[in-house]
């Protein structure tokens, strides 16, 4: 565990924004093309965070090539309107300004596709805080979140003897267990769409409850095991 980190990556869902909205309306399409008519959709929240294609899988029983057709039937309702749908987390636009007056690095790593995380920050006024953003393809090629932050530390030139200054934060087990996989610490966020159960079996190196506990975390002044 390190008393303080430079390099800082974020997850975009249910860490830095709040799309329950668009993403869960989306969803709610997806399945509807499929023949599943879902009235709840807090029902559909589980797709927030892990990779789509899987999620459809996991969640619903669809065989790959059902996946795929849900993921395409998924963007005709998100890349339109449900992109938008969303809101950045209070407090959010002070906070990574303050990491920035640090002189921090602030990178995002999230399963959602690259091109459409860039779009997401820049419509909210987030991109500028960001000295890299990283992602998925749209054609679902760098799902694996592991796969993604190995994808933005190797863009960032962050190289094995600085990983120890390096930290990922996210809401979610495939945040922590990414970060696990690439030798980085972790902090798993409770605003978020994960629980304390999920990110402490994920093996997260500590549990915020608030982006200042996560900003005191950072700056290696205060811990909750």
């Amino acid at each position: 565990m390190q008393n303080t980190y430079k390099y800082l990556l974020f997850d975009l869902d249910g860490t830095l924004t709040d799309p329950a909205e668009g993403i869960t309306r989306a969803v709610q399409h997806a399945l509807k093309k499929q023949g599943i008519h879902v009235a709840d959709r807090k029902t559909l929240l589980p797709f927030i965070g892990p990779p789509l294609q899987q999620s459809f899988q996991d969640f619903y029983g669809f065989t790959p090539q059902q996946a795929d057709e849900a993921c395409e039937a998924y963007n005709e309702y998100f890349l339109p309107k449900g992109i938008f749908e969303n809101r950045p987390y209070k407090g959010i636009h002070a906070f990574l300004r303050q990491l920035r007056n640090e002189r921090r690095t602030l990178l995002v790593a999230t399963s959602k596709p690259e091109i459409l995380a860039k779009r997401i920050l820049e419509h909210f006024g987030l991109l500028p805080y960001f000295d890299f953003v990283g992602g998925d393809t749209m054609e679902r090629t760098r799902s694996d979140k592991a796969e993604v932050i190995r994808y933005v530390l190797q863009a960032a030139g962050i190289t094995t003897k600085e990983k120890h200054a390096a930290v990922m934060i996210g809401d979610r087990k495939h945040d922590i267990i990414g970060a696990r996989s690439n030798g980085i610490d972790s902090i798993g966020v409770l605003y978020g769409y994960g629980n304390k159960e999920e990110l402490t079996q994920a093996g997260a190196t500590f549990i915020a409850p608030s982006l200042s506990s996560v900003g005191q975390f950072i700056k290696g002044k205060a811990g909750i095991p």
